[in-house]
């Protein structure tokens, strides 16, 4: 028997589930359960070797950057972009005996490279450049295998005992649907969304009244990577009391906890403070461009606090529903940190740019009165 679940009901004896599975469109619940798995993997990379390469700096990390450009010799053609960027110290198929080379491997942007251009590339981090190749190539990479997730221990809705009763191909189709995850106090974490398609049902172990239910997710978002995990735990057990919980995060993992910092800073309900409220930033540990974003955050709404996570987020932050209403002044402590680390930038196409001073734009564009201490 599949048993019927609606929103408010209590789905593990304190009140909520953790997960709960929404129809957006029609906003009715497929389901609540406590445990899925599927939900962390690694995303489909594009790999590219670069041959006769040129550093330009220090030597290149292990992780790269989650950010890096690849910008051709060619002025007329645009660069092209890789996130969350690994070296590989292995030998890539098809690699040239005693090649100079490099092997990067990242999430490709959609676009990709130039079609059929194969020459010199620069290449940098968004910050420095990291150095140049005089040709590269695209390692193909085998197809993954559609991502699978599995509710354990689900507690069905009435739409999908109705689907699951029915089990056509069509109705097994749950078109765009949300998983919505909560924190160990019950309040809205993050969600992912997903096109899934029900690929198989059958009892629960977990009660007699349950099902574990399994997703053929092959539209999902990119899973999320397993090097965010112990982030991601970390917030499961609810916001940071104090701020600055960041502060000892290497920056790939500040990135992992900027992204739960907009993800949950984008659900909440707040409201604006008053105009002519005085902020103050703690701008000792801002050493990159996450731990610019976050100290911002804390500044403006507290602990765990979200106020933009680039330049045009921060802009829309500034117009309002973020906390803040225009004018304001803020006091920035420690601003030299933020200059030394962030006044050398890079646009795509690799021109400098002060990042630091474009921020302080921003802020004064949007009514923030700013103090350097």
């Amino acid at each position: 028997m599949i048993p019927t679940v609606y929103e408010d009901d209590d789905a593990n004896g304190r009140g909520w589930a953790r997960y709960t599975l929404t129809d957006t469109e029609h906003g009715h619940v497929w389901g609540t359960c406590d445990e899925v798995e599927g939900l962390f993997g690694e995303f489909q990379r594009g790999t590219y070797e670069l041959f006769g390469w040129v550093p330009e700096g220090p030597e290149v990390r292990d992780w790269v950057g989650n950010r890096v450009w690849l910008v051709p010799e060619d002025e007329e053609l645009d660069a092209w972009l890789l996130e969350d960027v690994e070296r590989l110290d292995v030998e890539s198929p098809g690699r040239r005996p005693g090649a100079n080379g490099l092997v990067l491997t990242g999430q490709d942007d959609y676009e990709g490279p130039p079609e059929g251009y194969r020459g010199t590339v620069r290449v940098h981090d968004g910050h420095r450049w990291l150095g140049s190749c005089r040709e590269f190539t695209r390692v193909l990479t085998p197809e993954q295998a559609a991502p699978l997730l599995v509710l354990r221990g689900l507690a069905a809705g009435e739409e999908l005992r109705r689907v699951l009763a029915t089990g056509t191909r069509r109705a097994l189709d749950l078109d765009e649907t949300a998983l919505e995850i909560r924190d160990d106090r019950g309040e809205p974490l993050t969600d992912r969304l997903l096109w899934p398609t029900v690929r198989d049902w059958r009892p629960s172990a977990l009660g007699t009244d349950l099902i574990d239910l399994e997703l053929d997710c092959s539209s999902l978002y990119p899973p999320i990577p397993e090097h965010a995990r112990p982030i991601r735990d970390r917030w499961l057990a609810g916001p940071p009391n104090s701020p600055g919980a960041w502060v000892g995060l290497d920056s790939r993992q500040r990135l992992a906890w900027l992204d739960i910092v907009r993800e949950r800073g984008c659900r909440l309900k707040r409201q604006d403070r008053p105009a002519h409220h005085a902020y103050e930033l703690d701008g000792r540990h801002i050493t990159d461009d996450p731990g610019l974003y976050l100290a911002l955050g804390e500044a403006v709404n507290g602990p765990g606090g979200y106020f933009g996570g680039c330049l045009s987020a921060l802009d829309d932050c500034l117009r309002g529903t973020f906390g803040y209403t225009a004018p304001a002044t803020l006091l920035w402590r420690d601003a030299a940190t933020a200059r030394e680390h962030l006044s050398h930038a890079l646009t795509p196409d690799g021109r400098p740019y002060d990042l630091f001073a474009e921020v302080l734009d921003s802020l004064a564009e949007g009514g923030m009165h700013v103090t350097l201490a």
